[in-house]
């Protein structure tokens, strides 16, 4: 099993998350390109510590989205949203060069991310921006969203991912962060669901019905309150129970 955190999203003196210590713990991180968030010299630090601890790297592409943190929708163009894409890949693989390191996988974030699991035209354009940089990339995506066999169709090698940190709704899509309930706060608690889900395939809804999904990866948020603390129980729950922890791409 993976674990990934979305990483490198400090902008000049402010700082978000602890990158260092979630390095330590996670094996895959999705690294801000500038657009969301993230300088040029935080960025390529936190790819430096990447490499140093052997953590795979992914492009973490956004809408151009600085002050709403890249959570506000858009609706750009299609020859906007490709060209978009592309840039924050060849941005970031050109810094994961300079660390040592290079970007194996894409994964897109907060309101891109949502839009592209269900929307057809901008999920082919992110598609098409993907192949265009780099066709071995390979897609981090929503579980059971139409995106993912999209994906696959078209010739892109996909992984799902899990939200340990997050609540779904009956039909397996996330609860909007607007609601009450969405983010889950109890690093035990989610180590345990988070096993639970490993071994049974299942996650209880925020009705508290059992919801399949088929992921191989499973995502800690960077920026929520006590993520650190948070990866680190999940990792050392699903290493006591004998769950292998590796990176869901290859390092070689």
């Amino acid at each position: 099993m993976d674990i990934n955190s979305d990483l490198g999203e400090s902008y000049g003196a402010w700082r978000m998350g602890d990158d260092d210590a979630m390095l330590a713990i996670v094996t895959s991180a999705n690294v801000a390109c500038g657009f969301h968030a993230g300088d040029p010299a935080g960025i390529l630090q936190t790819l430096k510590a990447a490499a140093a601890h052997g953590v795979a790297v992914g492009a973490h592409v956004a809408y151009p989205d600085l002050v709403g943190f890249g959570r506000r929708n858009m609706d750009p163009t299609s020859a906007e949203l490709v060209a978009d894409v592309i840039y924050q890949i060849g941005a970031l693989q050109g810094l994961a060069r300079a660390a040592g390191t290079r970007v194996r996988y894409v994964k897109p974030h907060g309101a891109l991310y949502n839009t592209i699991a269900h929307d057809e035209r901008q999920a082919s354009d992110v598609i098409a921006a993907m192949q265009a940089a780099d066709p071995q990339l390979t897609l981090l995506a929503l579980a059971g969203s139409p995106l993912v066999e999209r994906a696959r169709a078209r010739g892109l090698a996909v992984v799902a991912e899990a939200f340990a940190d997050r609540a779904y709704n009956d039909d397996g899509t996330l609860v909007s962060r607007r609601l009450p309930g969405a983010v889950l706060h109890d690093p035990d608690q989610v180590a345990e669901r988070m096993l639970q889900w490993v071994e049974r395939g299942e996650l209880p809804s925020i009705s508290g019905r059992p919801v399949r999904i088929e992921a191989d990866s499973i995502c800690v948020h960077g920026d929520s309150p006590g993520a650190v603390e948070m990866a680190r129980r999940i990792r050392t729950r699903l290493a006591a129970a004998g769950v292998p922890l590796a990176p869901f791409v290859a390092l070689v």
